[in-house]
């Protein structure tokens, strides 16, 4: 059955490239894209003709992240609560290598996401950010501790605390990716390294993702238990709800008495 937010292109040799399609919402994370997106991963790990996923957003924005239309509305028929934990457990999960080629803004899980990915790639006018504290909210998808581990503490901190917006530059030059790109380069280049990657053996090559997921399989596991429970108390609370009501009605939020 097709998928309405995901695409999903066999591009040859192995290669599957997966691309977020919500463009006219900037590819942010419904009801539907998270489980689109969950089993789109699901069925290429248990396809024995999938040795490499490309991921990518629709139109100019990689993904906007959460979108807060759905945040608090009631989930689908037969649906889970929300659909972030398992596409989560999927994703950090996923046994083979995962190249993304980040085409615009990607914020929040937009952003967190790329962490759980082998390599990175990233366009010259490409942005991130980790938008958490001006939501009133905490990290999520583990990101409290691996942001840390590929950036060091301080830039975390830095990161996480003023959500600032990381240009493609700085990005590279701290690690969340491997290389920027001019646009029109930037994913004929991730599916040429998809390519060289699902040339290799493919079992020696899924068994190294599993030896590089062990590394650090626990203490992701330990960091998102954290940060449900954190997220837990946040969401609702004084500080999210002025948040996300100074989101919709387009002004600044005001904290002064939070």
């Amino acid at each position: 059955m097709a998928r309405e937010t995901i695409l999903e292109e066999r591009v040859g040799g192995g290669v599957l490239l997966l691309t977020m399609n919500r463009p006219e919402k900037r590819n942010a994370f419904n009801h539907a894209l998270y489980a689109d997106f969950r089993d789109a991963l699901r069925d290429a790990q248990d396809s024995d003709d999938v040795r490499v996923v490309v991921l990518t957003g629709a139109g100019q924005a990689f993904s906007a992240g959460q979108d807060f239309a759905e945040m608090s509305a009631a989930p689908p028929p037969g649906g889970e609560p929300h659909g972030f934990p398992s596409f989560v457990d999927r994703l950090a999960s996923f046994d083979k290598p995962i190249v993304a080629a980040v085409n615009g803004a990607g914020s929040g899980l937009g952003m967190t996401m790329l962490l759980h990915c082998d390599i990175v790639y990233v366009a010259d006018e490409a942005r991130l950010r980790c938008p958490f504290v001006t939501l009133g909210v905490v990290p999520e998808a583990a990101s409290s501790f691996l942001l840390p581990l590929i950036v060091g503490f301080q830039r975390a901190a830095e990161i996480l605390y003023t959500a600032e917006w990381i240009d493609a530059r700085r990005a590279v030059e701290l690690g969340i990716a491997a290389r920027a790109f001019p646009a029109a380069e930037l994913l004929p280049a991730a599916l040429h390294k998809a390519s060289e990657i699902a040339a290799h053996p493919p079992k020696a090559v899924r068994h190294t993702k599993r030896l590089l997921l062990a590394t650090r399989d626990t203490a992701v596991h330990a960091a998102r238990a954290r940060e449900d429970a954190a997220f837990a108390e946040r969401i609702g609370s004084p500080e999210n709800l002025e948040a996300i009501r100074a989101f919709f009605e387009k002004r600044p939020p005001d904290f002064s008495r939070s």
